[in-house]
């Protein structure tokens, strides 16, 4: 599935060819991908098979969740010009957005870590289209949890769902349709906290919800003796500026869609070092 998605890029990008390359001769070269600043690299097994589908031999000189500086070689591609000036933009595209989302991650779960070492970070659905499949895989890579990969992959009851069908008849209609997958209600204060952790969900989770409201939530759990049958999580209104705030309360999952909606480009680059006789 990850090739087919990445010779799609290809196609996107080359739909009737390289038409510049048609004007170079037809020799083997040696490049580099060379990190241009400090981070998290990810991405390199993905455009190691891209690579070497188009018959170029690939040396990998880092591994994805790799801290590496500026200047570092990345990989060594030794193939034919035209087949790599032909995979290059999508090969820097791939490893820039993975590596941005991964040196992100880490930076934010390491930080959170130094407040709760149990608090796991998570990613959401809020992915760029087609590449979710890169994207979650990054976030894994940075040190985070892939959460919810697919509307398959869970049942989580949201409002637009209770704008249809009371909180009660949602939760058993989710109990019945399968025993292995959790119930996850979103909520968006203590009473519809509590509601939902009587009624068997699996997972709370709170909604755009400030710290002091969320407290208030989790001390009703407890004292109603609830903590502990239930996950929680924080979703929604998490920045990178307060989530040390959020990792404070005792929970166990922050969701932040900013980990992969708002992804600041690892920067890369491919150099032709050597043309080979």
């Amino acid at each position: 599935m990850t090739l087919k998605k990445l010779l799609e890029f290809v196609e996107e990008d080359s739909p009737y060819g390289d038409l510049t390359s048609e004007i170079l001769p037809d020799v083997n070269v040696e490049a580099v991908i060379v990190a241009k600043q400090r981070g998290v690299v990810a991405g390199l097994e993905e455009v190691k098979e891209l690579f070497e589908h188009f018959g170029a031999e690939v040396k990998l000189s880092k591994k994805d969740g790799q801290e590496v500086e500026k200047g570092d070689i990345l990989m060594i591609v030794t193939g034919n010009v035209k087949k790599v000036l032909l995979v290059e933009r999508v090969a820097l595209n791939v490893i820039g957005r993975m590596s941005g989302i991964a040196t992100k991650t880490r930076r934010i779960a390491e930080k959170v870590k130094k407040v709760n070492s149990k608090v796991r970070i998570a990613a959401t659905r809020k992915t760029c289209p087609g590449m979710r499949l890169f994207d979650k895989k990054a976030v894994f890579v940075g040190g985070g949890e892939i959460h919810r990969y697919s509307l398959s992959d869970c049942i989580l009851i949201k409002d637009n769902h209770l704008a249809v069908i009371p909180l009660e008849e949602a939760i058993r209609r989710a109990k019945s349709l399968s025993l292995y997958k959790k119930v996850v209600v979103e909520v968006g204060d203590a009473e519809s906290a509590l509601k939902a952790a009587e009624l068997g969900a699996d997972v709370i989770m709170f909604d755009n919800m400030d710290v002091e409201e969320i407290e208030r939530a989790i001390n009703e759990l407890k004292r109603k003796g609830l903590r502990e049958r239930v996950i929680l999580e924080i979703s929604g209104g998490v920045t990178e500026g307060n989530i040390v705030d959020y990792a404070k309360l005792d929970v166990d999952v922050i969701s932040m869609g900013e980990l992969t909606h708002s992804v600041e480009n690892f920067d890369v680059s491919l150099e032709i070092r050597k043309v080979l006789k």
